[in-house]
């Protein structure tokens, strides 16, 4: 009986230790802080503790390289500072004189995870460190990052209890940073061939993520370790036109927990077909022998929708509101387009139906 009993009580630790919750949905409960959302939306999925403020290590580089992004010209060349690439913990492999590029600096940044890369870009940027934090926590408060502290532009922090944040904002700050199309496309890069140094010479960087190999779906975005915060993930992950960003802090599973919590979260979504309610128009027609010219809207388009959201899809109708002759059949004359609220989920064409002559 004895021996039953602590079988019984492995298993159940087991259990509890390998991303599952036995409340009914596979969620991670391995990470002291953890949220999945919808990156459209913002629709919460799953959280756990995600108001609660922790250090997140280098996953502080996704600020910094979105400011280095807003605030520099990414292919302008120039000299890294010598004592700014002075740095513990993980690089790019900076060395005093070497000529750089910012551009170089966000791939050493996101992929390698680079601590000189970030105290160069600081530098650079606003001429030193401290300057560059404070231009850091100004883009915080302007983001709504209402508990997130920033003391280095890396994540270094043995030295600090200030630099913090908390799995809820850093979701928002992925969210927003992800719209922008250069940091979308660097934190989504497995590996780099850049051209750096003094001279400049080819070399590889490679990306920490893993999770890009290991899970489906996932485009970036950053991984981060000290001491002090521990393993800390934040990744996004697109499947059938739908992306969800996970963050987990102090997390010692982060890799099965977040591949866990995308098959949970996608699970949530279902893939539906939109065809227009209406699909035959009268368009305005000018320059032609007749006022109108027949239109019709026949095209399908497929999503992915939260289920709880298919109900809430609306239509609206956008014709041209002038249209001039010659017009030859099947040009676009205007197209439905599909939404839930503000946010817009894809279009389907109207195309006339006839070829119309230019009056005389």
């Amino acid at each position: 009986m004895k021996k039953i009993l602590s079988l019984f009580t492995i298993f159940i630790l087991t259990i509890s230790c390998s991303g599952f919750s036995v409340a009914g949905e596979s969620v991670t409960d391995s990470a002291k802080a953890a949220i999945l959302i919808d990156a459209d939306s913002g629709r919460v999925l799953y959280k756990h503790n995600a108001k609660m403020k922790l250090p997140m290590a280098s996953t502080t580089k996704i600020m910094t390289t979105l400011l280095t992004i807003e605030n520099s010209n990414l292919d302008e060349q120039f000299k890294v500072d010598e004592s700014a690439i002075k740095v513990e913990g993980s690089s790019m492999g900076l060395k005093s004189g070497d000529i750089v590029t910012m551009r170089d600096l966000c791939f050493g940044m996101m992929l390698p995870s680079g601590n000189d890369a970030a105290n160069a870009t600081a530098v650079r940027i606003a001429g030193s460190v401290e300057k560059f934090v404070a231009m850091m926590n100004k883009r915080a408060g302007e983001l709504g990052l209402k508990s997130t502290h920033f003391v280095t532009p890396s994540g270094l922090d043995d030295y600090t209890d200030d630099h913090y944040s908390t799995a809820s904002d850093m979701a928002k700050l992925t969210q927003y940073a992800l719209k922008n199309k250069v940091f979308a496309e660097i934190c989504s890069t497995r590996s780099a061939k850049l051209k750096f140094g003094n001279p400049p010479f080819e070399r590889w960087l490679a990306n920490t993520n893993k999770l890009m190999a290991t899970c489906e779906g996932v485009i970036g975005v950053k991984t981060g370790f000290t001491d002090k915060a521990k393993r800390c993930l934040v990744s996004a992950c697109r499947r059938n036109g739908t992306t969800l960003i996970c963050v987990t802090l102090n997390d010692r599973n982060d890799w099965a927990d977040h591949s866990n919590l995308y098959d949970f979260g996608f699970s949530q979504y279902k893939s539906v077909t939109l065809s227009p309610e209406v699909n035959s128009f009268k368009a305005p027609l000018v320059g032609a022998d007749k006022d109108t010219i027949s239109a019709s809207c026949t095209d399908e388009i497929k999503i992915s929708v939260h289920k709880d959201d298919e109900a809430k899809i609306t239509q609206k109708i956008v014709l041209n509101k002038i249209n001039y002759a010659p017009i030859a059949e099947g040009e676009k004359l205007g197209c439905v387009k599909y939404y839930i609220g503000n946010i817009f989920l894809g279009q389907t064409e109207i195309k006339a139906d006839e070829n119309v002559k230019a009056k005389g």
